[in-house]
């Protein structure tokens, strides 16, 4: 047997080295993509692991066929950028990483809440220049405070979970209750309701054509004034210009977006000075004080690595030797 792993960081060559020793197992390791350009790099194999954000297109996969390849695992949840027609087409089978480490996005959607209401970003450039005043910066404290989670599975739970820590109030919505929190009696009906309790809305939705720009203009003048947005999920979840608007009107008080709906080609790239970042609207969200960008880094944790890595290969195997894997994704 002998697997091909695309998309391989630095950072997970370790663990990739290891599985490989203890499973017996050849993975050649490629740290380009999986595109028209290094498909060809997989024939000869049995199986493919890859990680990207970039599609997985109709020609890619047709390739991959072509080659016997019907084996094909995500290091990560997301498959919202998979030809599910190809896919289909080709009788090729899937899997994901539906959790590698729950914790690490949650942590980080609750670190950056904290920045925010303790106005850190603004402290920091005062200090920088020299300004050690307090006024006008007051904070706000979270257990004063109603958080409304938009999505409860694993993140959203472990979010749920962070948030109590605080002494928060927590009102959720979900289109699939956890009998869990259910009994609790935390859920809401609508996202109306959900709108006008929270102080805060924590998104960990995934990314479905029908909550494409749930937030949106509409959404937000329905919101308490002075809301906090939280979103560590996907950014289309979010209309960037109406989020713009609503900063700038005082609707929301402050975002942290580890997501961003165009950040493909953006994200995780080294473009040497601020000004060179080709993408105004990302730029003006930046600037400002009470916004906290981060590139897609929730999940980047040591352990949520390793677990991409040796989940998704361990998944791999089992679609080649058996056929079928807990992790299969449907399409």
């Amino acid at each position: 047997m002998k697997i091909i792993a695309y998309g391989i960081r630095d950072d997970e060559m370790p663990y990739l080295k290891q599985w490989s020793k203890d499973k017996g197992i050849e993975v050649k390791a490629v740290a380009d993509l999986l595109d028209e350009s290094t498909v060809d790099q997989a024939k000869g194999y049995d199986g493919a692991v890859v990680y990207q954000q970039k599609p997985y297109t109709a020609e890619v996969l047709d390739k991959l066929a072509s080659f016997g390849i019907k084996s094909l695992s995500l290091r990560n949840v997301g498959v919202d950028n998979i030809d599910a027609d190809a896919i289909k087409r080709n009788g090729i089978k899937v899997t994901n990483v539906p959790a590698y480490s729950p914790n690490a996005i949650a942590e980080l959607t609750a670190t950056q809440l904290m920045r925010l209401l303790r106005r850190t970003n603004t402290f920091d450039r005062k200090i920088a220049h020299g300004d050690l005043r307090w006024a006008p910066d007051i904070a706000d404290e979270l257990d004063q405070m109603t958080v409304g989670v938009i999505a409860t599975g694993r993140i959203g739970r472990k979010a749920i979970n962070i948030y109590r820590g605080f002494g928060a109030k927590i009102v959720a919505y979900d289109i699939y209750h956890n009998p869990e929190l259910e009994k609790e009696g935390i859920y809401v009906d609508t996202l109306d309701e959900l709108y006008a309790q929270a102080d805060v809305i924590s998104l960990h939705s995934p990314a479905t054509k029908e909550n494409e720009h749930m937030l949106d203009d509409d959404a937000f003048n329905k919101m308490k004034d002075g809301v906090y947005i939280l979103n560590p999920a996907r950014g289309a979840l979010i209309d960037t210009d109406a989020l713009i608007r609503a900063l700038d009107s005082g609707k929301v008080a402050g975002a942290a977006l580890d997501v961003y709906e165009d950040e493909v080609g953006i994200f995780n790239t080294d473009f040497g000075s601020f000004d060179a970042i080709p993408d105004e609207r990302l730029k003006n969200l930046i600037k400002r004080e009470n916004v906290l960008v981060t590139p897609h880094i929730a999940f980047y944790t040591k352990t949520a690595a390793k677990n991409m890595v040796q989940f998704a290969l361990n998944s791999n195997v089992n679609l080649i030797e058996k056929g079928s894997d807990d992790s299969e994704v449907k399409f």
